[in-house]
């Protein structure tokens, strides 16, 4: 088969590979409008497994059609010139080339990087080439913002109808007000620029937008929800911090039909600027761009910076070893050889959990970690502490060849301040309120069907938007899956006295009731946390949940403030 045929092929399995995507997303406004957000869940997943099953087909078609010359790389490196010249014209071309290059990676089996058969992930400027802007309607500010977000909203169209639109666009126009403060502001507010598509996450439809001011830009995102009644506004987010959560490595990824992905990014950027390109395109459903793009900004800062790879802040994982770079904001995390007691879990269990969150409903609870294969590294990077430990613990894992380590396995994560590390140096007020998040992210991983399984403080991290994510899976599971049980009372003294369970305990039995012995709070967060979710120690909570989920229910976490839900509710 000549490569230019080979070139052709691909371009077509990307293209059927972005058009099958589109249909999908594009279920997403019919899901809100029915309020199927048991769709909207598999959906997500079809879309999340779809990348993988068009690239192994892809592979099995150029296998069949090079035969002895499907690892010819000679050959490969023909099809890459002719490809390269097939897709540069075609819109978010560098998704094209990470498509090509997972093909080549996966056939050959390719450690570091292979520049003459596949597109290297530092050449790859996902946003280098965008010279266009995403659509957007502009709504002009004639002198009243009421005015103003009566057409905001009044050019969002659904199937079903508004519940109360005067009292939405009411709503739309205090909180930007209160948000503006003072009367000079609101009046300085020139336009509101609205990205033209609605993003969908599970239950949620979101406007997505900018305010412009005379001397200020500032985000504008809408949470809409459909009800009994008709659709309303949930929640006005204006602050970067509120938005950025919005946009979360903890999140599911949006479902909205986009021509361009890269213009999307763009615009978003130009209101959350801290937001890594990488989660940006990762949080639009790109996750496979999402990772090239994480791996470039990685090797775009190792240019940069002199640090050494060092063990990660916090104590030492019994499952995972964990290390970081000082100056870079991911973790990297290598499962060991061995796993030592009490820990049970297998290798493989460790991956399928890391497998299970990936496509779950995170619910803004759990890390997104990315899973990288093959990565070559200097060795002369890694701080000696460290290439000590990954020698002794992860040699099924890691192997050197010459002054290089290559990484057949790691996830990398967004670092966060490990819970029991943030609670020596916070305030009480930050503590207590970090005592009370944990908490809440407890439930709410509970309402998705999480259970996490170990609940110790060191496996659960602070944000720097001071929010409590669960990130050490190795025992996670899904609470369907559990027995929870109340702790059977002692029926004479020397079974009191007994260091171990004097009951039959199976390995699915879960005891709440014991959960206050993980929480390493002083007496006052202890307080707070039982004054809020005391009922979390009890096997009738979790039960209850367990229960509404058997039946098919589905049990929101919102991805913004709760005190913004109840306003809504009540508008």
């Amino acid at each position: 088969m000549a490569a230019s045929d080979c070139a052709h092929l691909i371009v077509a399995a990307f293209a059927d590979y972005n058009a099958q995507f589109r249909v999908i997303t594009r279920r997403a406004p019919w899901r809100f409008d029915a309020r199927d957000s048991k769709g909207s869940q598999r959906d997500a997943v079809e879309r999340i497994e779809l990348y993988d099953r068009l690239v192994s087909q892809t592979i099995a078609q150029l296998r069949l059609k090079l035969g002895e010359q499907a690892l010819d790389r000679d050959q490969w490196a023909h099809i890459r010139d002719e490809f390269s010249v097939l897709v540069e014209a075609l819109p978010d071309a560098e998704f094209t080339k990470t498509f090509f290059s997972s093909i080549t990676r996966r056939l050959f089996g390719t450690v570091g990087v292979a520049p003459e058969i596949e597109f290297v992930a530092t050449d790859l400027d996902p946003l280098g080439k965008v010279t266009t802007a995403v659509g957007t309607n502009t709504y002009l500010n004639h002198g009243s913002l009421l005015l103003l977000f009566e057409d905001v909203l009044g050019d969002v169209r659904f199937h079903s109808a508004w519940r109360d639109f005067d009292r939405s666009v009411a709503y739309v126009t205090a909180e930007v007000s209160r948000y503006l403060k003072e009367s000079e502001e609101r009046r300085a507010v020139l336009r509101v620029e609205v990205i033209r598509p609605v993003f969908y996450q599970v239950a949620r439809a979101y406007i997505v937008g900018r305010i412009v001011g005379r001397d200020f830009l500032i985000p504008l995102v809408i949470a809409l929800k459909n009800t009994d009644g008709g659709v309303l506004v949930d929640a006005v987010m204006l602050s970067e911090s509120d938005v950025s959560i919005v946009f979360s490595f903890t999140k599911s990824y949006f479902h909205v039909d986009l021509d361009r992905v890269g213009e999307v990014v763009l615009f978003l950027k130009s209101v959350l600027p801290r937001k890594p390109v990488s989660e940006l395109f990762t949080v639009l459903g790109r996750a496979k761009q999402g990772k090239t793009e994480r791996y470039r900004e990685l090797m775009r800062h190792l240019e940069q910076t002199r640090d050494q790879f060092v063990h990660a802040p916090g104590e030492r994982g019994l499952v995972m070893v964990c290390f970081t770079l000082p100056s870079f904001d991911v973790v990297f995390k290598l499962i060991r050889d061995k796993f030592p007691y009490p820990k049970n879990v297998l290798r493989e269990e460790v991956k399928a959990k890391y497998q299970l969150v990936f496509k779950h409903d995170r619910a803004g609870r759990l890390v997104d970690a990315q899973e990288f294969k093959q990565l070559r590294f200097p060795r002369a990077l890694f701080a000696p502490e460290l290439l000590e430990e990954l020698r002794t613990e992860t040699t099924l894992t890691v192997h050197e060849a010459g002054e290089d380590l290559i990484f057949d396995h790691m996830y990398i994560e967004r670092r966060m301040t490990p819970l029991n590390l943030y609670l020596r140096s916070a305030t009480e007020t930050q503590a207590e309120r970090a005592a009370l998040d944990y908490g809440q992210c407890i439930r709410d991983l509970a309402y998705t069907n999480i259970f996490a399984g170990d609940l110790l403080l060191k496996n659960f991290g602070v944000t720097r938007h001071g929010r409590v994510i669960f990130y050490d899976y190795d025992e996670l599971c899904q609470v369907t899956d559990c027995r929870f049980r109340d702790m059977p009372q002692a029926t004479n003294p020397e079974d009191e006295m007994r260091g171990e369970a004097w009951f039959y305990v199976a390995d699915n039995d879960v005891f709440p009731e014991t959960f206050i012995n993980f929480l390493a709070f002083n007496d006052a967060q202890r307080a707070a946390f039982n004054r809020v979710h005391g009922e979390i120690l009890t096997a009738a909570f979790w039960r209850s949940v367990q229960e509404r989920l058997k039946e098919g229910e589905v049990l929101e976490v919102l991805p913004y403030h709760p005190h913004r839900v109840r306003v809504a509710s009540s508008a």
